[in-house]
């Protein structure tokens, strides 16, 4: 059994050593994200047996019928984020608006994800995932729903999860492309 594997916090951490300025928010942020993904990781896992299957009776911002899994998922997402201190703004297909987080409480990046992708295929026992793009709010004071509106070539980091008969995260944060296993009865993680 191997006993010096690479988790997703030792590389982050080891990559944070790498880059002058670097705050440790970063770190925390994704760490808090690899939170989400292993609790919805285990949700969906169990989804049949928890009765976390069917219709939630609502609507998401694109007019899809939320499942009870995507409301979870999204629940999950929004309080692993706000409660890292990181993020100053999500963005969350599943909310019709910005989630503007409380000053005392907000960090300097921008999140926006969807929670549980493909989410109407969950009956079906497809992989199905979570995706994420993380900027950084340009300028000092609060964050407004204008700074959610930055291009692509301004994202500091992104990376999906995917769900099926094992979890793999990936993520970039400009310096290549990196995957990540969790193994969920041992001792590593992602």
């Amino acid at each position: 059994m191997e006993t010096d594997f690479m988790t997703l916090t030792r590389f982050m951490l080891e990559e944070q050593g790498r880059c002058d300025g670097a705050t440790g928010e970063m770190t925390q942020l994704l760490n808090a994200i690899c939170t989400a993904v292993k609790a919805v990781s285990s949700a969906v896992r169990k989804a049949g047996m928890a009765k976390l299957y069917g219709i939630a009776g609502s609507q998401n911002t694109t007019g899809d019928e939320q499942k009870k899994l995507d409301v979870l998922a999204n629940d999950v997402f929004i309080n692993m984020i706000k409660s890292s201190f990181t993020a100053c703004a999500l963005v969350s297909e599943e909310n019709e608006n910005v989630i503007l987080v409380d000053v005392d409480k907000a960090g300097k990046y921008i999140v926006t994800f969807d929670p549980l992708d493909g989410s109407s295929n969950i009956d079906c026992l497809v992989s199905i995932g979570s995706i994420f793009g993380i900027w950084k709010k340009e300028h000092t004071g609060n964050a407004t729903e204008a700074d959610c509106l930055q291009p692509g070539s301004k994202m500091v980091a992104a990376g999906y999860a995917l769900f099926g008969s094992a979890t793999a995260m990936v993520i970039s944060t400009g310096c290549g492309v990196n995957e990540f296993m969790l193994d969920p009865v041992g001792h590593r993680d992602i």
